[in-house]
C-alpha cells in the first residue's frame, strides 16, 4: 500500500496583490507546523507566484499555479505556459469549474492542459464536478465519466500516479450560491471516481491516485469530508484567504490523522 500524504490545497483565486500575498504567507508560516503526513499547497495568482517562491519555506509549503496555457511557447499574447512555471510550482490546478464556466474551457482544453503539465513535470490537480442542473437531472456520473476519461486520454499508465483529482460539485461552491454537500452524499462519488481510474488503469492506480474534495470547505466542516473513505485531502477556496481558518483545516487534519497514535 502506498503511503500517500494528505493534500491540503489553498486556491486564492483572483485575490491579493504582492504585498497582501506575502503577509498571508507569513501568517500561515507562523501558524502551520511541518507535518510529515500532510502536504500543504498554496495556489496564489500568477503575478505573485515568483515573489512567493523566494519567500516560501519549501519544507512547509509547495506552490501551485491556478491555470496555464497548454502550448509550451508561441504567439499567445498574455498567456503563461507550464514550461515557464516549471521552476516555480509543483502543482497546477487544471479544469477548475470557474475556467470551464466563465472561460468556456472545453473537455479537450482540459485534456491538453493535463498533458502539458505532465510534459513539464508539474502535477496536475484535475478538477471535475457537475453543475446544479446536471445534479438535479441525475447526470453526475455521466458528467464525471466524460470529464475524467477525456482529461486522461493522453495520460500513460506510468504517468497516472502523478495525477491528483479534485471533485468539486459546482452546486456546492459558494461562488455559485452553493448548498453544502453532505459527506454521505459525496462518498459514493469518490467510489465512482476510483472506479473510473480502475477501469482505465487498473486497481493499483485506483489506490495510488489522490482524490480530493472541494466545495465551500472551511475549518468547521473539513474533517467531515476528510473522513470519507478514499478522500486524500481538500481543495479550499474562500476559507484559504483567512489564515485562522486555513491553519485550522491543517490542524484538524493532523489531529484526525494522528488519533489513536501513541
Amino acid at each position: 500500500m502506498t503511503n500517500k500524504r494528505t493534500l491540503i490545497v489553498a486556491n486564492w483565486k483572483m485575490n491579493l496583490n504582492t504585498s497582501q500575498a506575502s503577509i498571508l504567507l507569513h501568517r500561515l508560516h507562523e501558524r502551520i507546523r511541518i507535518h510529515r503526513d500532510i502536504e500543504v499547497v498554496l495556489a496564489p495568482s500568477m503575478l505573485v507566484l515568483q515573489p512567493l517562491s523566494v519567500q516560501i519555506d519549501r519544507r512547509k509549503f509547495r506552490l501551485a499555479a491556478q491555470n496555464a496555457h497548454h502550448k509550451d511557447e508561441g504567439a499567445y499574447t498574455g498567456e503563461v505556459s507550464f514550461t515557464m512555471l516549471q521552476d516555480l510550482v509543483h502543482y497546477a490546478i487544471v479544469g477548475h469549474s470557474e475556467r470551464r464556466i466563465y472561460f468556456n474551457e472545453s473537455l479537450e482544453d482540459t485534456r491538453d492542459k493535463v498533458a502539458a503539465a505532465l510534459r513539464n513535470d508539474i502535477t496536475p490537480i484535475l478538477c471535475v464536478g457537475e453543475t446544479e442542473v446536471e445534479h438535479k437531472n441525475k447526470e453526475t456520473r455521466q458528467v464525471l465519466h466524460d470529464q475524467i476519461v477525456t482529461a486522461l486520454s493522453n495520460v500513460s499508465s506510468s504517468e497516472i500516479k502523478d495525477i491528483v483529482i479534485a471533485y468539486e460539485p459546482v452546486w456546492a461552491i459558494s461562488t455559485f450560491g452553493g448548498k453544502l454537500a453532505k459527506p454521505s452524499d459525496i462518498e459514493p462519488i469518490f467510489e465512482y471516481i476510483r472506479m473510473q481510474i480502475r477501469e482505465l488503469y487498473g486497481p493499483k492506480a485506483a489506490k495510488v491516485v489522490r482524490v480530493l474534495y472541494g466545495g465551500s470547505v472551511d475549518d468547521q466542516i473539513a474533517r467531515g469530508y476528510l473522513e470519507i473513505e478514499g478522500c486524500d485531502g481538500v481543495l479550499v477556496g474562500g476559507a484559504s484567504l483567512n489564515y485562522h481558518k486555513f491553519a485550522g483545516i491543517v490542524d484538524s487534519t493532523y489531529k484526525m490523522l494522528n488519533e489513536g497514535k501513541s
